[in-house]
């Protein structure tokens, strides 16, 4: 899964695209790291508009991101989830975990 990181102000977004899943972890680590290691940025969104699916292990790696985030002052949104991953983390219940909007 490729991922891309666009920084506007104290915003780092994070765009996923494709299948987040267990082979997506180097890639996603690079990423969140790359966003919590930017000083000026306050707000890490992960952007799921084009995930097509999602594993387990993906929620774990969101979790950790968000672990990782609040430690040092930051907060982790999750935007634009649909479909079948809209699904997993409905029934994974992190709506009640993160800042989620359409």
């Amino acid at each position: 899964m490729p991922f891309e990181i666009r920084s506007n102000g104290d915003t780092s977004v994070i765009c996923l695209d494709g299948r987040f899943v267990f082979n997506s972890h180097t890639g996603f680590r690079e990423a969140y790291e790359q966003a919590l290691a930017r000083s000026e940025t306050r707000v890490i969104q992960l952007d799921m508009g084009k995930v097509e699916y999602l594993d387990s292990s993906a929620l774990g790696m969101m979790l950790l991101l968000k672990e990782k985030g609040e430690a040092i002052g930051k907060i982790i949104q999750i935007r634009r989830v649909r479909g079948v991953a809209q699904q997993v983390l409905e029934v994974a219940n992190f709506h009640k975990i993160f800042d989620m909007a359409p």
